[in-house]
């Protein structure tokens, strides 16, 4: 089956969504999702929107933050952009119905504060920002006649017309129709990746199941390049318990006052940073680590008892519902938490508009590498730039020729002599030893050897992959498992040529920064892994 449309949006995000319902006035748009339109990481953002929004605030506070926080490899034209397009996002959102918090009796928004900014500028609603987001955005989406949301459905491959004795151009993808089992052919004028983040390529992590890094793994496979995969962000407080399945404990409680503890009830981030629990992200989550490490804890614990029962109920009532479902009632009990798996700083590198390395093809949010985050993503930013660069990306493209292209020669899926699979024991126990194998040796903290140990085994366990995918019929399972261990040789190939700790990175072999100052690592296929000086 072959389907046209303008644009192929390949994700059901924030970035996503709001680029089909903003292009949507003047084309006609394919959501490809691969499970329900509003799974996403973004329905499970927490925390909220960074922008500044407060007369005692400043643009150049929160750019400085930002810099700060990523230890000097943002780019900081990009940092600059972002942070000054941010209020006309948050007044976008509040135009198409997105219910963010008010301060009591005022029409003014409800700030939060967080690890790493200097001011309150964290717009939110309570701490199901997220959810608010996409409900709001997907019900704009579903009104448009334009845009047409394919559920179930995920991208196999992007469909590249040089293949075909063309022009070097990205003419769309091979879509998987989960249910049916097809692979549907969808040509679009331009491609658009906003497929999100890669946090189920390790053991333990914040993020969705449906958040394999399919845009990236892809985008490298057709020739794109890929940028500071290194830099996957663990967030420090992750909820601790048997039953409890990645649920994420939002920064903002740290910054309404929460202090991390030791077992025995001491305070121990003061001994690690002068900010203590304010302190950035990369800086808390190896701080915890260390002192698990060294106690032999499994966890720590996160003590907001201090403040008032109905404070906590009313600011955090989605993380105090949640945990009192596992027994844990944190107006009166401190809360178990471990360091997890949560963002991806690097991804498809792109322009100030969106656009990568191969013609066609555009990425945007969190599979995006646009420079914002540098070595350490600064709280609530990654739902900016999601907005920020849907609406650059739209903007761009209205510019364009909108002539849609049919491309006759480019063939349908072809399944060849493919089989049903009759092991299917091998898609689960490769996807366990992938992120089994990250976890362990390319996590928190990481050295040479353990990074070739890696090495060796993500690149067998990929020459059993690439057999498969040729003998058998191809699954959305082994698809995300295809992705997954793509995305593990990316984050290896890139932590491995970069000889410092900064940001993400931390590596007991170099442990401090190299003095030849800020570059990308950057990767494409067949090229090696290297450094670029920014």
């Amino acid at each position: 089956m072959r389907l046209t449309c303008d644009y192929l949006v390949i994700g059901s995000g924030i970035a996503g969504l709001s680029f089909a319902l903003e292009v949507s006035k003047f084309a006609d748009v394919i959501v490809v999702t691969k499970r329900s339109a509003d799974e996403s990481n973004t329905r499970y953002a927490q925390g909220g929107i960074a922008a500044v929004l407060h007369p005692d605030d400043s643009f150049e506070a929160h750019i400085e933050d930002t810099m700060n926080a990523g230890a000097g490899l943002n780019h900081r034209n990009v940092v600059e952009l972002c942070v000054k397009e941010a209020p006309e996002r948050i007044r976008m959102l509040r135009e198409i119905g997105t219910r963010l918090d008010l301060e009591s009796g005022k029409n003014e928004l409800d700030l939060h504060l967080e690890g790493g900014h200097s001011a309150r500028r964290i717009a939110h609603t309570a701490d199901m920002t997220g959810r608010e987001v996409e409900r709001a955005l997907l019900e704009r989406v579903k009104a448009e006649p334009r845009v047409r949301i394919l559920e179930e459905h995920i991208s196999v491959d992007l469909i590249q017309r040089e293949k075909y004795g063309g022009p070097e151009i990205c003419v769309g993808a091979y879509v998987l129709d989960v249910s049916a089992g097809k692979v549907l052919t969808i040509v679009a004028r331009e491609t658009i990746l906003a497929s999100g983040g890669a946090g189920k390529v390790y053991l333990y992590t914040t993020n969705p199941d449906v958040a394999t890094g399919d845009g990236v793994a892809i985008a490298y496979r057709a020739g794109a390049e890929v940028a500071n995969m290194e830099f996957y962000q663990f967030h420090p407080t992750c909820l601790f318990h048997p039953q409890a399945k990645n649920f994420l404990i939002s920064e903002a409680l740290r910054g309404e006052g929460a202090i991390l503890r030791r077992l025995d009830g001491s305070a121990f981030m003061r001994e690690h940073h002068p900010q203590a629990d304010l302190a950035p992200r990369d800086i808390v989550a190896r701080a915890i680590d260390y002192e698990m490490k060294r106690t032999g804890a499994e966890h720590v614990l996160l003590d907001i008892t201090d403040k008032k029962p109905a404070f906590v109920r009313e600011r955090f009532p989605g993380i105090y519902t949640e945990c009192l479902r596992f027994g844990i009632d944190i107006t009166a009990t401190p809360i178990p938490v471990v360091p997890a798996a949560h963002y991806c700083c690097g991804g498809v590198s792109t322009d100030l508009e969106g656009r990568t390395t191969i013609p066609g093809l555009w990425a945007i949010g969190e599979v995006a590498h646009t420079g914002l985050h540098g070595a350490n993503r600064l709280a609530s930013n990654s739902l900016l730039e999601g907005l920020v660069f849907a609406h650059r990306a739209a903007l761009a493209l209205q510019k364009t020729s909108t002539e849609r292209p049919s491309f006759p020669d480019v063939p349908d899926w072809d399944t060849g002599a493919a089989a049903d699979p009759d092991e299917a024991v091998v898609i689960t126990q490769n996807w366990d030893e992938v992120r089994r194998t990250m976890w362990n040796y390319v996590g928190i903290v990481r050295s040479g050897k353990r990074l070739k140990r890696a090495a060796r085994r993500i690149a067998l366990l990929q020459e059993e992959i690439q057999e498969y995918y040729w003998k058998y019929f191809i699954t959305r399972d082994f698809l995300e498992l295809r992705n997954i261990a793509t995305v593990a040789q990316l984050i290896i190939d890139c932590a491995s040529v970069r000889h410092e700790s900064r940001g993400l990175h931390f590596t007991i072999d170099h442990a401090g920064l190299d003095p030849q100052g800020p570059r990308d690592t950057v990767l494409k296929r067949g090229v090696n892994a290297h450094l670029r000086t920014a």
